[in-house]
């Protein structure tokens, strides 16, 4: 199943329990035929089942249809990882957006925990703003931004996995840019390194990171110690580190400052 409305969809049934066919349609912003078509094949797979009026989760083993399908790994699908940690996410994302002032050109990056900074950031009462970003979700959600805020999309390959755009025709297009300030976030961080699972990612926030004046990264405490397969900056690099606690004392000197919740 490659749709990704259809990940959606088993993340919104995992919430709401039972949906109608009415208000999937609504919610998803699609055609009858459309979502028919969407239900239809994650019936089959009896990943959902049809009741009255509309659909469910199959009633056993609801978590670990979906976790299966979603994956259990640290670089799992970008649905399955959105809605974790919202709390700290939250908290990283207010401390972030003290940041973000009038005339700013920033960058976000496709992370989670950037999304969180990116959906408060359209409450600012801000004159002048302008947002670079490789995030499929920010850029279908820019029109609920402020009508004079300014969107550049990079485009490129689509990177289904972290619903992003990555490659060659990113790299050219983010090489044009002026960055003021970027909001990048990691799998993991220690003192030497702050790295991501995926080595066209990486390549793509080191480049993002060489063009920023300003250099921010967001991080729940959970990733703290912990490391991906490929390095894209060094701790010092960044001008501040967001998080919901304060790291050990070895990490916690790595980096130039450090904000936190707690």
């Amino acid at each position: 199943m490659k749709s990704i409305r259809s990940y959606e969809i088993l993340d919104y049934l995992k919430d709401k329990k039972y949906c109608s066919m009415t208000e999937l349609m609504e919610h998803f912003e699609v055609s009858p035929a459309t979502i028919h078509r969407d239900i239809a094949e994650l019936t089959r797979k009896s990943l959902i089942r049809k009741v009255h009026g509309g659909v469910a989760l199959p009633e056993e083993a609801q978590d670990s249809e979906t976790t299966h399908l979603l994956g259990n790994a640290p670089d799992g699908h970008f649905s399955a990882r959105v809605n974790r940690e919202t709390s700290k996410k939250g908290l990283i994302a207010n401390l972030a957006l003290k940041e973000i002032k009038d005339g700013d050109i920033i960058f976000l990056d496709s992370s989670t925990t950037v999304l969180h900074l990116a959906r408060i950031i359209r409450q600012l009462e801000l004159a002048n703003l302008t947002i670079i970003t490789n995030s499929i979700h920010i850029i279908q959600e820019f029109y609920m931004f402020p009508h004079h805020f300014i969107l550049v999309g990079l485009g490129g390959n689509y990177n289904g996995q972290l619903n992003s755009f990555l490659g060659r025709t990113t790299l050219e297009h983010l090489a044009k840019m002026k960055i003021s300030k970027a909001f990048v976030s990691a799998v993991g961080a220690t003192p030497d390194s702050v790295s991501t699972y995926h080595e066209e990612h990486a390549e793509f926030l080191e480049n993002a990171l060489k063009l920023a004046e300003k250099k921010y990264l967001l991080m729940d405490s959970s990733k703290f110690g912990k490391s991906g397969l490929f390095s894209f900056a060094a701790p010092q690099k960044f001008d501040c580190l967001f998080c919901d606690s304060r790291p050990q004392n070895n990490l916690q000197s790595a980096f130039r400052r450090i904000t936190s919740a707690n």
